[in-house]
């Protein structure tokens, strides 16, 4: 048997290849697939099933298109009705690949057709099991995202996740190995660890949710303490995974259409696309194009669109670093943006050397801050992290004004007064001012490096130090 967990850091989502007597199971698939479909040729096996945990609401799978290509049978757990064919399995009903066989484990509580994929060996021993969004290691999956869809409170919904944890999974051999679908920085939960794989036996102990001697109503206060609202792509991401949605090679072949300045400006002009530049954000800083907002491929990329840009259906013209447009259409398409219309061929270079207007963004040092600060007391700091993060320890004069609800922060901003805009490390500074910055508010000037410089550097009046609670 060869089993690998394939880890996309950019939206800290685990998929799961495993094989065994030339057949594989491919579990919660991202959506470009030539690399299950390669890792299958090499086996020289057959895909024999795609198991989904549930519809995912962070990210739009590969299933439509791996099964197609394959010939694999789309599994999903019990209650689920996509539109498209599929085999519903029925709770503990097993699947056989090769020698090997998995176990459906409905366990309801993140959204209804939640299922747990039980992996036992050759022997019928019972080895791992691929939780998908119900267990994660350190947590459980936030119960507030199917409410709507289940006709449930958030709290009901917790409490069918407790019965799931303690009657389905809990009961569990302790040496089994937990594969979760997600990591630390999914917004499918609040409190993940940075760890992508533990033992049932080491969850028990350190997971806050699985204490044995925790009510169900002391699980759902502690479940549901703390949420914030989901980002706003989540449930046309759960409809896509439902409904079906565009092939990604018509998506990719969309998406790299090259255009030069003067086309890429008449696109812009005719289109009313959003500019998307996702150079870095120093580099973005110092030229752009007016009116372009600035996330950058090097980071949390997806989550960040999918927080910024609450359309998935909204036409994105691309300024990237010559040789990553293929990626970031790619990656635009993991989260459902699948209306990129092209890109600026020659990148952003190509604009400048055409004469067209060219717009920039100030950013300072944190030694600099300081010595604004020192010349001026009333100096305006805006602190754009979570509000978890602000309340752990900040500049004691900042405000606190959230990326994550850049509509509700922007009015709390004064047009005509100067800010001073930071984050932790500079990536959500730069989102904040960018976009501000194409609403009209011209007084934004970035900290480089953010709050970690700010605290190198030194001489900053700071709050104590409080561990955050949640990191939602």
């Amino acid at each position: 048997m060869k089993l690998e967990q394939i880890y996309t850091g950019c939206l800290s989502q685990g998929a799961y290849y495993i094989e065994s007597e030339g057949e594989a199971v491919i579990i919660d698939p991202l959506r470009e697939i030539n690399s299950y479909l390669d890792k299958a040729h090499a086996d020289k096996a057959t895909i024999k099933y795609v198991f989904e945990t549930h519809f995912h609401a962070d990210f739009v799978s590969g299933h439509l298109d791996l099964a197609k290509a394959s010939g694999a049978k789309i599994v999903y757990g019990p209650t689920a009705n996509p539109s498209f064919e599929a085999h519903i399995a029925t709770d503990g009903e097993v699947f056989r690949v090769g020698k090997i066989s998995f176990t459906a484990l409905h366990t309801p509580g993140h959204t209804m057709e939640s299922t747990c994929y039980l992996l036992k060996d050759e022997n019928g021993v019972p080895k791992a099991l691929f939780s998908g969004d119900t267990l994660f290691i350190g947590d459980v999956g936030r119960p507030d995202l199917a409410q709507k869809a289940a006709h449930m409170t958030q709290e009901e919904l917790a409490g069918l996740l407790y019965e799931s944890l303690r009657k389905k999974i809990m009961t569990l051999p302790d040496d089994l190995i937990i594969y979760p679908a997600h990591g630390a920085g999914s917004a499918c939960g609040k409190n993940m660890s940075k760890e992508t794989s533990d033992t049932l036996a080491h969850q028990k102990a350190y997971n806050y949710a699985l204490r044995a001697d925790m009510t169900k109503e002391e699980f759902i206060k502690e479940v549901t303490d703390g949420l914030l609202p989901p980002p706003q792509y989540f449930p046309l991401n759960v409809m896509m995974n439902k409904q079906g949605y565009d092939s990604i090679e018509k998506v990719l072949e969309r998406g790299q259409h090259a255009l030069s300045p003067v086309a890429f400006e008449a696109a812009v002009n005719e289109t009313g696309a959003l500019i998307l530049d996702t150079r870095d954000a120093q580099t973005f800083a110092k030229g752009f194009i007016p009116n372009a907002i600035n996330i950058g491929i090097d980071g949390s990329f997806a989550p960040w669109v999918g927080t910024m840009i609450p359309d998935i259906k909204q036409q994105i013209l691309i300024v990237a670093d010559e040789g990553r447009e293929k990626e970031v259409v790619t990656r635009l398409a993991r989260v459902g943006y699948d209306y990129c219309i092209g890109y600026l061929e020659g990148g952003f270079e190509a604009w400048r050397k055409s004469g067209k207007e060219v717009d920039t963004i100030q950013s300072i040092t944190a030694e600099e801050l300081k010595g604004e600060i020192a010349k001026n007391k009333q100096v305006s700091i805006l602190d754009v992290r979570k509000e978890s993060e602000f309340e752990a320890e900040h500049i004691t004069s900042a405000e606190n004004a959230p990326l994550d609800f850049i509509n509700e922060s922007a009015k709390q901003i004064d047009p005509a007064k100067t800010y001073y805009v930071h984050c932790a490390a500079g990536y959500r500074s730069m989102i904040f001012a960018s976009t501000l910055r194409a609403r009209g508010y011209n007084n934004l000037i970035d900290v480089k490096g953010g709050f970690k410089s700010i605290k190198e550097e030194g001489g900053f009046d700071l709050t104590n130090y409080v561990t955050p609670s949640s990191t939602v």
